[in-house]
């Protein structure tokens, strides 16, 4: 591959628009399961990273949750020092890989890029992708400053993005961390959660590695509230725990027939397909019954993975059935348009109101309701009314609810003395602290359902409340 050279370099600075990432074609990648954007080349990753101004004052950092260094990382891709920038990126973020793919960088660092008033920003999740990628790919896996070690023991729960970054975070500053996980495999949401075709599970296995050559130690098959209690944890010694279960229980409507044979929580679907391997069957022994025509109720990042997963299982019609309009969908841009560019069609304004089944009790029809927009609700959004006459039937086989999670009631219940909110959220304060010294929390636990770079941010600043906490 010719790399560019100095004069392209100077006109790549000037470029008003993203480099586009290469991908797989729609036709093709309905068809398959493997990744979807394919990724920047070396001459990609160099001709963009031209196009950032490495400003002085970094604006871009202050949409970073973990608070990477962006410009320090982008200005050593410009050196063509790859490894150097996946170190730089590996100062205050453990998982480089699984960010440059899921976050929503367009909502964050992106954001507040200074190449992005006049134009597109600089696309900083494709660049951090490339370097984790090439690093990996280089077998050239560098470890920051890890500091001696001082015996004392943390426990992490939760092996998801808030558990892995703060579990990180502190086993760099010296703490002894051992993370327990429920389900036989670590990762959380990274695992069962998001399809390989966004998010390769081999990807999230190397950054998982990458937190145990760091010192962790990861036990899987532990439910902790069941195997053992928080207290007791803190009885054999761990000096601070730090709760970051995420949330994983489902969400469902509440209409008639959603206990129909054929209608999947999102959470069981994306779970069956993801982390059993559900889309290898016979390979991997997890049957999914989807038909010829799915409906997803919902219209988040969530509804978007199970739609392309439906798609990809061999319906031959997928519906996203959404009560608001195409600007107040909560998924990201990208992957909607990848959703439109596979296939899948959106029937907006319309608000799910029953599911009938047949005289076996599989389901038959979708009955639905037109709507239209009425004054913002709490969250700030319009408010959707139903339209009276508007009613409709929509001929499904499945349906998957995707509304959003709320988190398991386990440690809350088994936990004396520990607050929680009204959804069933631990409470904690900015620095993770919850009504129990010694017992931190982040991530959906705290929050209810968000973003992967959210939830790491937390596990960041309970990972610095912790440190200061056992200094005291």
């Amino acid at each position: 591959m010719q790399m560019p050279s100095a004069d392209e370099l100077k006109q790549a600075a000037k470029i008003t628009e993203k480099r586009p990432m290469p991908s797989q074609n729609a036709q093709d990648r309905v068809q398959n399961f493997t990744e979807v954007a394919l990724g920047y080349t070396e001459e990609d990753a160099l001709l963009e990273a031209a196009r950032c101004l490495t400003c002085k004052k970094e604006e871009c950092r202050q949409g970073c949750p973990v608070d990477i260094d962006i410009s320090g990382f982008i200005k050593k891709i410009k050196e063509r020092d790859y490894v150097g920038a996946a170190l730089k990126i590996k100062e205050t973020s453990s998982l480089p890989a699984i960010c440059g793919r899921v976050c929503p960088q367009e909502s964050q660092c992106e954001q507040y890029c200074i190449r992005g008033k006049k134009g597109e920003p600089v696309g900083i999740g494709r660049l951090e992708r490339f370097v984790a990628d090439y690093e990996r790919n280089q077998g050239a896996i560098k470890m920051p400053e890890i500091a001696p070690a001082n015996g004392i023991k943390v426990a992490v729960i939760g092996s998801g993005p808030a558990g892995l970054t703060c579990a990180g975070e502190l086993a760099k500053m010296g703490y002894s961390v051992t993370i327990f996980e429920a389900l036989h495999v670590a990762g959380g949401v990274l695992m069962y959660g998001i399809p390989e075709f966004r998010l390769p599970k081999d990807i999230v296995q190397a950054d998982i590695n990458y937190v145990r050559q760091l010192g962790v130690d990861i036990q899987t098959n532990v439910v902790i509230g069941r195997t053992m209690k928080v207290d007791e944890l803190m009885a054999q010694g761990y000096q601070a725990v730090f709760i970051g279960t995420g949330a994983g229980l489902p969400n469902f409507m509440g209409i008639p027939g959603e206990n129909l044979n054929g209608v999947y929580s999102a959470n069981e679907f994306l779970t069956r397909v993801n982390l059993m391997k559900g889309y290898r069957f016979p390979e991997y022994l997890t049957p999914i019954r989807i038909g010829r025509r799915v409906a997803i109720l919902g219209a988040g990042n969530v509804a978007m993975d199970s739609a392309r997963c439906a798609k990809r299982l061999g319906a031959e019609e997928v519906y996203i059935v959404y009560r608001r309009s195409e600007k107040e969908m909560p998924a990201r841009a990208e992957e909607v348009e990848h959703a439109y560019e596979e296939g899948i069609h959106f029937r907006l304004l319309t608000q799910p109101v029953e599911i009938k089944g047949d005289v076996e009790n599989w389901v038959k029809e979708l009955i639905c309701v037109k709507c239209e927009l009425g004054k913002p609700d709490e969250s700030g959004r319009r408010s959707p009314i139903n339209i009276p006459g508007s009613e409709y039937s929509l001929a499904v086989d499945t349906v998957v609810v995707a509304i959003g999670q709320s988190p398991n009631p386990l440690i809350q219940a088994t936990t004396e003395g520990l607050k929680t909110g009204r959804h069933g959220t631990i409470d904690a304060n900015s620095d993770g602290q919850t009504s129990r010294i010694g017992i931190f929390a982040g991530g959906d636990i705290v929050t209810g359902a968000a973003t992967v770079i959210l939830a790491m941010g937390a596990g960041r600043k309970s990972a610095g409340a912790i440190d200061r906490y056992l200094k005291s």
